[in-house]
C-alpha cells in the first residue's frame, strides 16, 4: 500500500493511477489543518482511479460537525463505492487550539462523533442533546448504497478500546513498529469483545525507502525519522515498546533533530521504519502484517523519487508477498 503523504498534492491524481497501476491494494491520503483537505484529496485519488481504495488517515472529530462529515463521507462514498476508508481521530491538540477547538472531554467527542456518523450513513434521524455535539433532527438526503467502514486513528489505551468497540478499523501510525502493535490490539480486541465484534482493520502506516542499495535507503529514510522521533518526544508509546525512550531523550538533549539524525542506531531504522533492499523491505512488510497489520501503507520519505521507488516495490515485492 502506499500513502501520498508529504507529496506534492497536485501529484496526488497521477501517483493514485501509478498506485493502481502498479499492482498496489490501497493509497492513503491525510489531512495536516491549514495544509491540505483530506476530504479534497481523497476525492482527487479516487476521481484518478477505478478500483483501488482509498483510505484517509485521518480527520479530527473537531474540525467539522459530524453531519458534515457525515455528508462528506457519503458523497464519496455513493461516488465510489466501495472503495473508501475515512479515519477519524481527536485531532493534533496544537491545531485544534489554535482554532478554540479542544475538546472538553476528547474520547466523549470522538464517541459522540463516529457513531452520530454511522447512524447518518445508515439512514437514520439523529435527534440528540450530546456533551459536545448536538443534532436537531439531523438526517442525510443521499446517502452511500454500500456500507462504509469508519476507521479511527488514536493512541491512548481508553481511546484504542473505544475503537474496538465503535470502529470499524484503527490506523496505526508511522513508528508502530512489531513490538507496539501488540499493545495497542489488546486494547481493540478488548472494545471488541464489549461490541461483539470479530473484525478489525489495522492499517499500519511505515515511514519508507527502497533501493537496489540498502544503505542509500536507510540513509534517505533517516531525516524523516528523525523528524517524527523528534515530534513525538522521548516519552511515548511507539519507542517505549522498544526500550529506546532514555537514549532517545539522551540524544534529544544533546541537538535535537542533528543529532537524531547522526547518531540514532541503525536498530531504529529497522524496527521503526521500512527502509532497506527489496528483499528486506518485503521481509519486513511480512514482519508488519504477521505483528496484526491487515495492511502496510508505505510513506515515502523521499517525494522525488516516490514514484520510482514504489515501481520497484512492485516489481520486486509485491510478486514475492502474493499481491
Amino acid at each position: 500500500m502506499c500513502s501520498s503523504r508529504r507529496r506534492r498534492r497536485r501529484r496526488i491524481g497521477p501517483l493514485a493511477r501509478q498506485a493502481e497501476d502498479f499492482g498496489f491494494g490501497e493509497v492513503w491520503v491525510a489531512e495536516d489543518c491549514f495544509h491540505y483537505g483530506g476530504f479534497t484529496s481523497a476525492g482527487l485519488a479516487l476521481q484518478a482511479t477505478t478500483d483501488i481504495t482509498v483510505g484517509l488517515g485521518i480527520i479530527s472529530s473537531m474540525t467539522r460537525h459530524p453531519a458534515i462529515t457525515a455528508m462528506e463521507i457519503a458523497t464519496l462514498a455513493r461516488v465510489h463505492p466501495g472503495r473508501f476508508l475515512p479515519g477519524i481521530g481527536h485531532g493534533v491538540p496544537a491545531w485544534t487550539d489554535q482554532m478554540g477547538l479542544t475538546p472538553r472531554s476528547p474520547l466523549t467527542s470522538l464517541g459522540e462523533c463516529v457513531t452520530g456518523i454511522r447512524r447518518l450513513l445508515s439512514g437514520g434521524t439523529v435527534d440528540n442533546e450530546g456533551r459536545q455535539f448536538t443534532f436537531r433532527d439531523v438526517s442525510l438526503s443521499f446517502m452511500p448504497d454500500t456500507q462504509v467502514p469508519l476507521l479511527t486513528g488514536v493512541l491512548g489505551p481508553k481511546s484504542l478500546r473505544l475503537s474496538g468497540k465503535i470502529a470499524d478499523g484503527t490506523v496505526m501510525s508511522v513508528l508502530a513498529g512489531t513490538n507496539y502493535i501488540e499493545s495497542p490490539l489488546q486494547h481493540i480486541r478488548t472494545g471488541m469483545t464489549e461490541a461483539g465484534s470479530s473484525s478489525h482493520l489495522l492499517p499500519t502506516f511505515a515511514l519508507f525507502s527502497v533501493n537496489k542499495e540498502s544503505q542509500a535507503a536507510r540513509a534517505a529514510v533517516r531525516p524523516l525519522l528523525a523528524f517524527y522521533l523528534e515530534a513525538v518526544g522521548p516519552h511515548n508509546a511507539l519507542t517505549e515498546a522498544f526500550g529506546y525512550n532514555d537514549h532517545l531523550a539522551e540524544l534529544l538533549s544533546e541537538g535535537g533533530t542533528d543529532r537524531l539524525v547522526r547518531d540514532m542506531p541503525e536498530e531504529w531504522i529497522d524496527e521503526l521504519a521500512v527502509a532497506s533492499d527489496p528483499d528486506q523491505v518485503g521481509a519486513r512488510i511480512e514482519q508488519l502484517l504477521k505483528a496484526g497489520a491487515t495492511s502496510v501503507v508505505l510513506s515515502p520519505a523521499n517525494p522525488e523519487s516516490a514514484a520510482q521507488e514504489l515501481e520497484l516495490v512492485a516489481k520486486s515485492v509485491l510478486p514475492a508477498l502474493g499481491r
